[in-house]
């Protein structure tokens, strides 16, 4: 089921990107995208297997646990633990995903590229997700809210625990935030809205990432490193794919070798001087 409804979401974009790139300021090519995309799915997929599957603290190394041992930089905030943050950081979160949505909804250009924008909005963040979840995946770090007395000892010995690096929620509400801004400037290259667009756009994750903060999930350095690596992301890939991008940088998809002898499908950013 899950490989047919794949299908027909590749031939429909297939069709809607064919015919609606006259009047776009956007370039995308099925046999280079539908790839990257899939490679992204696929590596996501990967990496959250990986994070799934990090040993939990044990009550031993709980108990040794020492927030003077954190960064100086991160230390303030270890021992932070507030539920109602988690929950309250849910709603920039979730409806930053929909942003996209919105240009299409009341955009009439966007509109008629709905299907184009459509698929690099999915490659964005697949890419995203592939970048943080194998990030992730192979680099346990232990949550600001372990080092709190008041958070029960079988949720610190869980493997979410160790998810800390880097902040999930922030990367992936800045890679929608950030593509809706970058794709509501690039076809509106005259409208005097852009600069509040903009300036919405480095609020929503920013408000996640405070949040996610409060809550104890992440350390300041991995709501930093995970706003700006989904506002790059979230940036790069609609431009990438603009007409007239003459910044020397592509993107196109490779064969990633492993150390098992196998091989795994990933995506290649080139720059050419």
């Amino acid at each position: 089921m899950k490989k047919y409804i794949l299908m027909i979401w590749c031939l429909a974009m297939t069709a809607q990107v064919s015919l609606a790139q006259n009047d776009s300021p956007y370039r995308t090519r099925f046999t280079v995208d539908a790839p990257i995309t899939a490679a992204g799915m696929g590596l996501s997929y990967y990496g959250l297997t990986r994070m799934q599957d990090k040993d939990g603290l044990t009550e031993e190394q709980i108990a040794n646990l020492d927030k003077n041992q954190v960064n100086s930089f991160d230390r303030f905030s270890a021992g932070w633990d507030s539920d109602q943050a988690k929950k309250i950081s849910d709603i920039p979160f979730y409806g930053s995903f929909a942003l996209p949505l919105v240009l299409v909804a009341f955009d009439d250009d966007v509109r008629s590229n709905a299907g184009q924008v459509f698929g690099m909005y999915v490659q964005t963040m697949a890419i995203t997700g592939a970048l943080f979840t194998l990030s992730s995946g192979f680099n346990p770090r232990t949550r600001p809210l372990v080092y709190s007395p008041d958070v029960e000892i079988g949720d610190k010995m869980r493997a979410n625990a160790r998810n800390s690096f880097y902040a999930g929620h922030t990367t992936a509400a800045a890679a929608a935030s950030f593509f809706f801004a970058k794709v509501f400037h690039d076809f509106n290259p005259d409208s005097p809205a852009r600069t509040y667009v903009w300036l919405g756009a480095a609020a929503v994750p920013a408000t996640v990432g405070y949040l996610r903060l409060r809550a104890g999930k992440h350390f300041l350095s991995d709501n930093l490193l995970g706003y700006a690596v989904g506002s790059a992301v979230g940036i790069l890939v609609p431009q990438l794919h603009k007409k007239s991008n003459n910044s020397g940088l592509s993107l196109s998809p490779t064969i990633i070798p492993t150390f098992n002898g196998t091989a795994s499908q990933g995506a290649n950013l080139s720059y050419t001087f």
